[in-house]
């Protein structure tokens, strides 16, 4: 390997790695699964989890700032839902190990 192929390889390898720290926080991942079956407000997430606001909203702003998750208001609310791009394969699998058979559904 080169060393411009070893920069680009550990360069990748530091992407994959901050991915898998964004997501190894328990409620990150259920906000994840639930986002997997469409888009969510904070309050419906909140409902779901049965978790007070500022919990979720803390959760849904590293998500926000890992570039998970994306934002869309509609007057007070905003919406969120799953950011379009190379994670969703990753996200999709782990919704379908971990999180179809608890949910009964499929994506």
């Amino acid at each position: 390997m080169s060393n411009d192929e070893t920069d680009a390889f550990f360069e990748q390898a530091k992407k994959a790695s901050d991915l898998l720290k964004a997501m190894s926080h328990e409620t990150r991942l259920m906000i994840l699964c639930l986002l997997a079956e469409g888009e969510r407000s904070v309050g419906d997430i909140e409902a779901i989890l049965s978790m007070p606001q500022a919990a979720v909203s803390q959760q849904l702003a590293r998500l926000r700032l890992d570039r998970l998750v994306t934002t869309r208001r509609e007057g007070r609310t905003i919406y969120y839902n799953l950011a379009d791009d190379e994670v969703m394969p990753l996200i999709g699998t782990l919704y379908d190990l971990f999180c179809a058979r608890v949910r009964g559904k499929t994506r």
